[in-house]
């Protein structure tokens, strides 16, 4: 099977043959592994629905929870209502939290489904923030909103926080409120400016190493209620050089969409340094597993069995992949994400909450298509190339 897709100057054609699904096969509920794994899922929108795109959003809630399921049933846990899911990028906090209790209530019905939500700030506009005690009150709202659910906490880097904060003394008065207050141990979360220029400075700091002091004065403080860390700042080092001075137990989750197998698979066997574990190896929370998923649960069950090799296998041809989709302005990755998930047949069509879907280029998303058959994730081929057929036939272009 081939398809016609244009080339990167977007003016010409180049046939492409399809490989075909990839040799691999999702691990099964119940599988043991080794890592904890979270995907941070994206949202369907409604594309129906009587509304302002640009303003308004609309859910398909049916076809957002299923996907949830779907990750479950590969094993993989889900980060809810992140920035995959166009939080802060079209997605309010009142249809975020409508979308945590329907994820909730879906994880009820699936023994061991793995669920954490996002519990931030973003229903404070931050040129509404007047100071600390501001961020902090907008964090308890969600905190209390969340656990009223029964919800695991992921708490969210803070725009807002980021806008007042003076140093980085008022992060951690900020998060030594919010942390004291937890019903459970929190996944803390460093997202990068990268990913979000409202970001920049965060833990007090533009040099990462001064922010990640903070960021560990932090988590040594309030060990007994910090489950782990998540950064995304696509520095493997910079993620390195942490984990090696967690506190034991206090996990790291990469969220280096750049760089995730080597992460995960760490740099010595459990426990043969004699340090704690959690400081070898870094567990998983990204968005790149929303869009790679079949590849990232097998990926996982091989290490989970010692089989390194098998591990690096499967996941090395999805890193060219990974690193198209957060190709910068990361934070148009989302793009990617939904593209995947309706070229795969998980969503009858490409529409964004906010509009997201203009984000990236015809020769962007033509790209994406090949390196997401070179990594064995085209998963019906004859439904991917009539899809892309018609993506391209609405841009003007005979695919052949």
């Amino acid at each position: 099977m081939h398809i016609d897709l244009p080339t990167a100057d977007g003016r010409t054609l180049q046939r492409h043959t399809l490989r075909g699904p990839g040799a691999f096969t999702p691990a099964t509920p119940g599988t043991k592994l080794n890592r904890i794994a979270y995907s941070a899922a994206h949202v369907v929108a409604d594309a129906r629905a009587a509304i302002d795109p640009w303003l308004d959003c609309a859910i398909d809630w049916d076809a957002t929870v299923a996907y949830r399921r779907r990750l479950w049933s590969m094993g993989l846990g889900v980060a809810e209502a992140m920035d995959t899911a166009q939080r802060g990028m079209g997605l309010d906090w009142p249809t975020s939290l409508e979308m945590i209790r329907r994820s909730i209530d879906a994880a009820r019905d699936l023994p061991g489904a793995r669920l954490a939500s996002g519990c931030g700030t973003d229903h404070l506009a931050p040129d509404a923030a007047r100071g600390v005690d501001d961020v902090i009150r907008a964090y308890e709202e969600q905190m209390a909103a969340i656990e009223a659910l029964g919800g695991r906490l992921i708490v969210m880097a803070s725009r807002a926080l980021a806008r007042v904060a003076t140093g980085p003394a008022d992060y951690e008065r900020v998060y030594d409120r919010v942390l004291g207050q937890a019903r459970q141990p929190v996944i803390l979360h460093w997202l990068g400016d990268m990913f979000d220029p409202a970001l920049k400075g965060y833990w007090g700091s533009t040099d990462v190493d001064a922010a990640m002091d903070t960021a560990l004065g932090v988590i040594a403080a309030h060990a007994d209620k910090v489950d782990g860390i998540k950064i995304s700042l696509l520095d493997k080092d910079a993620e390195i050089r942490m984990r090696r001075r967690l506190p034991p137990g206090v996990r790291m989750y990469t969220g280096d969409d750049f760089n995730y197998a080597e992460l995960i698979a760490g740099d010595a066997p459990r426990g043969a340094s004699g340090e704690p574990a959690n400081r070898h190896h870094s567990d998983a929370l990204l968005g790149i597993f929303d869009a790679i998923a079949p590849a990232a649960s097998a990926a996982l069950a091989a290490l989970a069995t010692g089989d390194a090799a098998r591990f690096h296998a499967i996941l090395a041809p999805t890193v060219p992949l990974s690193r198209h989709i957060f190709r910068a302005p990361t934070r148009f990755y989302k793009t990617g994400v939904v593209f995947m998930a309706w070229l795969n047949g998980h969503q009858d069509h490409f529409v964004m909450v906010g509009g997201q879907h203009s984000t990236r280029s015809l020769p962007h998303l033509a790209e994406l298509f090949r390196l997401a058959d070179a990594a064995g994730l085209i998963e019906q081929p004859e439904l991917a190339v009539a899809r892309m057929r018609h993506l391209l036939a609405l841009h003007g272009v005979d695919a052949g």
